[in-house]
């Protein structure tokens, strides 16, 4: 009889990890009208232009009631099909791939992080290391002072883990909230450890694929782990469809993904993390997931990218950005798009639905400025400047141009690109490289003053926009950049080439 028993639930896992595996048909999320959805296109219209006024660097904006998708933009160059790099967005997916694995039996909220990494512990380690567990992980509780993780080294060729179990462990933990980025590599760490596959492949079939969430990418250290509290790129709709799902409890098209008890636990109040009522940082903060104001809450990323749940209003706002001013993203949503959201389909309103169409149709980053040409554009037009060894990798830099628009040539490591400039407009796309990635970029550009030409580079899979300023004298060229946003300084040491 025991036999028979453990033979019918190994059958039975083997049908459920079958069923996690199988391949899910895209099903596109459904369009509609917003006041079909009990929401006003004024309404709409008005958070485009207020959030342009006060923000000035929101890239793509969708909006879900009821399940249709209502409002949706991208400022170019920025568009539909752009993954986006999401920050500590990806800290919620990593918060689902845990739940997963507790639900799979591979993890349990209660195991100790040094049961896990026997192997990486210190030779003496604390009480409150041998303390910590995985919901204190996870709830950004592991008793750790802010200095401590400050300036983690994620790029170091050592083990992540060891280092981690390294840090002094100051608070008991549970009982201090630091927000803690290599906490959720930990997380991440103890999915691989547990089920043998990344973050990112656990996820695959568990949640991407039936989702429609295609090509997803994620960083991952030199050892292999996926970062799991940043690195992760999808698409704005991408956003939308994972927040459809937490609003729905786990269930998509019938089937339960995630386990309800996991959502409702993760997006809780876990730990107090302040007590002033006016920020949406001091409402607590659960398995990943921030509370906000208004009983609403959240996954968010640096410099502006969102996944906002309303639960009582059956919506979801995905958002990508590049700001400095997080809050100010939100208060554009509370001050616009909730109170907007009314129990009752609204009656048509062809004129006002036409016109958010028209101002979603025409959303675009506003190019650089500048004259087509100056006095001093014939005498420096495909002259190559070389610059001495330097911290950005900058070798040369030359300016071309043409008949139908400028080029600007840089050559970074070895490499040499060439990006169309537009002028009044966003140049066509090309793959630029940064360091040891590459990453798409459009340009804009203009003469600023005789003798100095500016130009804009679009990241657009990423929050930034760089400005490169081209100084020019008659054998050298003065060379500045500067950054929208950095983790860090946004300006640049001024660099010198020679023609």
């Amino acid at each position: 009889m025991r036999l028979r028993l453990l033979a019918a639930l190994l059958i039975s896992t083997a049908c459920a990890r079958l069923a996690f595996a199988a391949p899910a048909t895209r099903v596109e999320l459904p369009r509609s009208s917003p006041e079909a959805q009990g929401i006003a296109s004024s309404a709409l219209l008005a958070f485009l232009q207020e959030t342009e006024q006060k923000v000035d660097a929101v890239h793509s904006f969708m909006l879900l009631r009821h399940g249709h998708v209502v409002a949706e933009g991208w400022w170019a160059p920025y568009a539909k099909d752009d993954p986006h790099v999401l920050y500590s967005l990806s800290k919620s997916f990593t918060s689902t791939a845990v739940g997963l694995a507790i639900a799979e039996g591979r993890l349990s909220l209660d195991d100790r992080v040094l049961d896990v990494f026997p192997e990486d512990a210190p030779e003496e380690p604390s009480a409150n290391l041998k303390a910590m567990r995985v919901r204190d992980l996870l709830a950004m509780s592991t008793g750790h002072h802010e200095e401590a993780i400050a300036g983690f080294p994620f790029d170091s060729d050592k083990s992540l883990v060891r280092l981690f179990l390294g840090l002094p462990v100051a608070h008991k933990p549970g009982t201090h909230f630091v927000y803690n980025t290599p906490a959720t590599y930990m997380l991440s760490a103890m999915v691989q450890k547990g089920t043998g596959s990344t973050v990112l492949d656990f996820l695959r079939p568990r949640l991407f694929e039936p989702l429609g969430i295609d090509q997803p990418r994620w960083d991952a250290d030199k050892h292999g782990i996926s970062f799991g509290g940043f690195g992760l790129r999808i698409r704005t709709e991408d956003i939308a469809r994972f927040g459809q799902l937490l609003l729905q409890k786990g269930s998509w098209q019938g089937r339960q993904l995630v386990p309800a008890d996991w959502i409702a636990a993760a997006t809780a109040r876990q730990v107090s993390n302040g007590s002033d009522p006016r920020s949406d940082w001091e409402q607590g903060y659960g398995y990943q997931f921030w509370r906000c104001r208004h009983g609403l809450y959240r996954g968010d990323g640096a410099f502006g990218q969102f996944c906002i749940v309303m639960p009582e209003q059956d919506a979801v706002v995905a958002i990508t950005s590049g700001t400095a001013d997080m809050g100010a993203v939100m208060e554009q949503v509370w001050e616009h798009l909730l109170p907007a959201m009314g129990p009752a389909a609204l009656p048509a309103a062809a004129d006002q639905e036409a016109a958010l169409r028209r101002k979603l149709g025409s959303l675009a980053l506003a190019p650089q400025s500048g004259a087509a040409s100056s006095p001093l554009a014939a005498q420096v037009s495909g002259k190559r400047y070389s610059f001495p060894q330097n911290a950005d990798g900058v070798e040369a830099v030359a300016l071309e141009a043409n008949a139908g628009g400028d080029t600007l040539v840089l050559r970074r490591g070895g490499r040499e690109t060439k990006l169309p400039v537009g002028h009044g407009r966003w140049g066509t796309t090309v793959v630029l490289p940064t360091g040891a990635a590459e990453e798409k970029a459009a340009a804009s550009g203009g003469w600023t003053s005789d003798d100095t030409y500016t130009a804009k580079l679009c990241l657009h899979e990423t929050p930034y926009v760089v400005t490169l300023t081209l100084h020019f004298t008659a054998d050298e060229l003065a060379l500045d950049q500067q950054s929208n946003v950095a983790f860090g300084e946004t300006r640049r040491p001024r660099l010198f080439g020679r023609r």
